[in-house]
């Protein structure tokens, strides 16, 4: 049976979003998402986690006993994310102490596990690599809305220390929204980021109801649908 890759590709960035409609790797995700960069950082990790997580368990599922599956399955991730900590001391050591426990934290990422159990083990490896890039790069970028959403509110800026990432170059990305801003503390506490998250899950779930509602209608007026024309030559 082959892979549906547009479903894949459509579950991971929306439809099954690990973090708006999953609700798994919430604790890392509020915790971090003070700033841009930070979310960017904890999104890029977790994303090449599951890259690499899922490809290993796909290639090796055939030669794991089932009995035995969950802790081997632990052991793979913790292995990447091993690799990813030692990266980010290397290159980016700075970033690495402000995101702290939760580099080493994302072994127990739900998502991650999840997507290991509920989807690697059972398919072959093209499918499951896609698959772990499309959970990551939509968890990642629900990690950088709400990054920029509590920035933007709490420090009145956007893509500051950029640099901790990507170089002295990033020094100069930085954008000041407000001038003179006292900031708003409560946007960057924790209690801001619960807040911010129910905002993002509501808005899709109001984009949600108002496709439902559009194909509702498009399917129970036939005047609006598309004329077949038959072309005889």
């Amino acid at each position: 049976m082959s892979a549906d890759y547009k479903k894949i590709t459509l579950d991971g960035l929306w439809g099954n979003n690990p973090a708006l409609v999953q609700l798994l790797g919430l604790c890392p995700l509020l915790a971090v998402t003070g700033s841009v960069v930070n979310a960017i950082g904890l999104g890029l990790a977790s994303t090449l986690v599951l890259m690499g997580s899922n490809l290993t368990v796909s290639a090796f599922r055939k030669f794991v006993p089932d009995s035995v599956r969950l802790p081997i399955f632990v052991m793979i991730i913790a292995s990447f994310v091993t690799a990813i900590e030692l990266l980010m001391k290397a290159f980016t050591y700075e970033l690495y102490l402000i995101l702290g426990i939760f580099i080493p934290l994302i072994v127990t990422n739900c998502a991650i596990m999840g997507r290991a159990d509920a989807f690697a083990c059972k398919n072959p490896v093209k499918a499951s690599l896609l698959d772990g890039l499309m959970m990551g790069l939509g968890f990642s970028a629900v990690l950088i809305l709400l990054g920029a959403m509590r920035e933007a509110l709490g420090l009145g800026t956007l893509f500051s220390d950029m640099q901790l990432l990507f170089g002295p170059a990033a020094e100069s990305w930085k954008i000041t929204l407000v001038e003179d801003y006292t900031g708003f503390l409560f946007a960057v506490l924790p209690p801001g980021a619960f807040v911010g998250m129910g905002l993002l899950i509501a808005l899709k779930n109001i984009i949600d109801s108002r496709l439902q509602q559009r194909k509702a209608e498009v399917a129970s007026d036939p005047g609006s649908r598309p004329e077949r024309v038959r072309v005889t030559g």
